[in-house]
């Protein structure tokens, strides 16, 4: 009986091997991929597994004769390294990984790959420089790595990919020239975008060479510098040229697909001049003048027309004096009457002013209709009194002003900037709309510079500004609206809330890196390198996987140029409820009703100043990281004492508090993360330095939280 057992035994483990051993050798390489896959939520890889033959029949594998020559899982949200183990599918021709949470730098083994067609890794977190032996990949048609943590310079190597046909590098943070000879090696490229990245020197002016190109040229929100080679209007005349938000100069060459653009192809560049901007090109002296009348060419005044025939100027005779003071006195009459009529109508609607917030649409209808006057009404109006129209600051926005005033429209919250209401139009678009404060009219150009330059702001991690209306009675700013509230609820809940599940880690560290990487494009990669300057939980919003979105950015002097709302000194200390919950009206967390929990995010030399620095949002973000490791409020109760979160942590460390003692209580199931929480909270306390000199720009930052999760996982 013993010996059966053991017989039973030995044939198990014999068909066992042999299950395991009829994997070929290209599947055993999947399954390395496969295990370098911390998480994978929606089941991508849930049929990868030794017990089959070959991969052929794998989720995303694409075989011919048995090797595997495509991989390609797109959105699934995958968390990761990208295994280098890639590259020993000699086979292997296309690869799809875009729109995943894979990370750490590209690895130069995958380049080993050689007979590679396209690598699309778009949407990621690779960081690091693009390697040198990419140029490897002679039979390379498709590239994109938009919207990653790359930087350094774009290799000169990669101009023996002589095949390139698309090319995506936007989004990321890539600096230095485009290297020499850019346009006469590779003249197969079709789509071109780098917008996006800090890449600097002077356009080559043989890109006007790539006479394949479709489409948009993006090389927008860069430093390229001097002016815009005549030879890029070589390009087919279909090509749109995107060379915006740039620091070029001279003038804009009229020639091919240069003529006939928009202005938007060419502002942000205070260097630029000539058509179709309106902004004139100081004229050589050297050479004629092309315009027809200037002082030289003016034809000599004839006699009469100065003078009567008898050379003596004549006089007004008295009837033609009474015929202009009549006339004079019938205008002024007309005009007080328009202005009585005027006055009627915006007095007959003064009731609406006070009307039920829930239900501001309708009211703000009504109100329209009485202050805001037609062309044909008022043509003589200044647009810096009155504008009365939605403008987009967007070609995606496809409604109106008449389709907003006919949605339902719901408060969400209120603060000292104006109230927020989620607006759902006819067709199901949901936007969030900010109703800021009445008056400041006369500085609507101000205004419209403003909310312009922040409209133009384009970031995964960042809430996009898609139109805004202006009026004497109302001002308005639409945004995107983003479904699962703001950060402060998603941690600590909110009052009468029935149950509360907390963030795991691994939400945390992606809502941390988001943040990062936003605040990092705001500082270093937006058109004036802006500082948000009250950044708080309350307006990282998150959105439908839980990925945050920065809200409110230039709200503080939005508001006060629109008249009566406090300044964004005044607002960072007040605290403002969340408004991307239904119960607007609910408390964030249980935190103490005397010290002020707004405050507690402002960098400590906040209030001595009086321009905003980047290093305040530095800090700000530091005290976001501790309250999202220790999972406690800003402010907290010591005994019978209060304390801010900073304090309160470096107490901690001074006692020599264990670190559990530290992080959130939920984090106990997550032990195995503990070397994480450690480089995070050292991340943190960098951030929160008292002297601003000694914290790291934002950028660092991000580099560091990447090579933690990378170096750990």
């Amino acid at each position: 009986m013993v010996l059966a057992l053991l017989w039973f035994a030995f044939l198990l483990l014999f068909n066992s091997s042999a299950l395991v051993d009829s994997l070929n050798g290209e599947g055993f390489t999947l399954l390395s991929f496969k295990q370098s896959i911390i998480e994978d939520p929606e089941g991508a890889l849930i049929n990868w597994n030794y017990t089959d033959e070959n991969p052929c029949s794998w989720n995303g594998i694409t075989c011919r004769e048995d090797r595997v020559v495509s991989l390609s899982i797109p959105k699934k949200r995958l968390v990761g390294l990208l295994d280098p183990v890639l590259g020993s599918l000699t086979a292997l021709r296309h690869v799809n990984l875009r729109n995943n949470k894979l990370y750490g730098s590209l690895p130069v083994k995958i380049f080993e790959a050689q007979g590679l067609q396209s690598l699309v890794l778009y949407g990621n977190s690779l960081y690091g420089s693009i390697p040198p032996e990419i140029g490897q990949l002679r039979y390379l048609q498709t590239l994109d790595l938009s919207q990653n943590f790359l930087n350094g310079s774009i290799p000169t190597s990669l101009l023996q990919c002589k095949r390139l046909r698309t090319l995506g590098l936007s989004e990321n943070y890539l600096t230095g020239s485009l290297p020499d000879g850019f346009g006469t090696s590779l003249i197969a490229l079709e789509k071109l975008n780098l917008s996006f990245n800090g890449l600097n020197g002077s356009i080559p002016s043989d890109m006007g060479n790539l006479s394949s190109l479709q489409g948009t040229v993006d090389l927008s929100h860069n430093h390229f510098t001097g002016p815009i080679p005549e030879n890029l209007g070589k390009l087919p005349e279909k090509v749109y040229i995107d060379l915006s938000h740039n620091n070029l100069s001279g003038s804009i060459p009229q020639n091919g697909a240069l003529v006939n653009r928009g202005p938007t192809a060419f502002v942000g560049n205070t260097g630029l001049c000539g058509p179709p901007l309106k902004i004139p090109c100081s004229p050589d002296a050297s050479s004629p003048s092309s315009f027809p009348y200037i002082p030289t060419n003016y034809l000599p005044l004839a006699p009469d027309s100065a003078a009567g025939k008898s050379g003596k100027a004549r006089g007004l005779s008295k009837r033609a004096i009474i015929a202009i003071v009549a006339s004079d006195m019938v205008a002024i009459c007309l005009i007080g009457l328009l202005f009585s009529y005027c006055y009627w109508r915006v007095c007959a609607c003064g009731k609406d002013k006070d009307a039920d917030d829930a239900n501001f649409m309708k009211s703000w209808k009504r109100r329209k209709e009485c202050l805001c006057f037609r062309k044909d009404e008022s043509e003589t109006m200044s647009e810096n009194v009155e504008q009365c129209d939605l403008v987009p600051l967007d070609m995606q926005v496809g409604f109106d002003l008449d389709e907003l005033l006919k949605a339902s429209a719901f408060v969400l919250g209120k603060s000292g900037i104006g109230i927020v209401y989620k607006v759902v139009l006819e067709d199901g678009l949901t936007l969030a709309v900010r109703r800021l404060g009445e008056g400041g009219s006369q500085r609507f150009k101000e205004f419209q510079t403003e909310v312009e330059a922040i409209g133009k702001l384009r970031h995964l991690n960042i809430v996009t500004l898609r139109a805004y209306y202006w009026s004497i009675d109302e001002k308005l700013l639409i945004y995107d609206y983003i479904p699962n509230g703001n950060l402060s609820t998603a941690l600590h809940g909110k009052a009468g809330m029935i149950s509360f599940t907390p963030l795991s880690w691994p939400i945390r560290l992606r809502i941390m890196k988001g943040i990062a990487k936003g605040l990092a494009y705001l500082h270093e990669f937006s058109p004036k390198k802006y500082v948000h300057g009250d950044l708080k939980p309350t307006n990282i919003l998150l959105g439908q996987n839980m990925e945050p979105h920065i809200s409110d950015f230039g709200l503080g002097r939005l508001a006060n140029i629109a008249g009566g709302s406090p300044t964004l000194q005044s607002n960072r200390m007040t605290s403002e409820k969340p408004y991307q919950q239904q119960n607007a009206s609910s408390e964030v967390a249980s935190v103490s009703p005397t010290m002020n929990s707004a405050s507690c995010y402002q960098a400590p030399e906040a209030p001595k100043s009086v321009k905003p620095s980047q290093k305040w949002d530095v800090y700000s973000y530091g005290v976001i990281l501790l309250e999202m490791i220790s999972g406690r409020p800003p402010v907290v109760q010591v005994g019978t004492t209060e304390m801010d979160l900073v304090g309160w942590i470096q107490l901690c460390i001074e006692e020599k508090k264990p670190l559990w003692d530290v992080v959130d209580p939920f984090f106990a199931r997550e032990s195995d993360k503990e070397e994480e929480m450690v480089g995070v909270l050292k991340i943190a306390l960098a951030c929160v330095q008292t002297n601003p000199e000694k914290r790291p720009s934002m950028r660092h930052v991000c580099d560091a939280l990447y090579r933690l999760t990378s170096s750990v996982g």
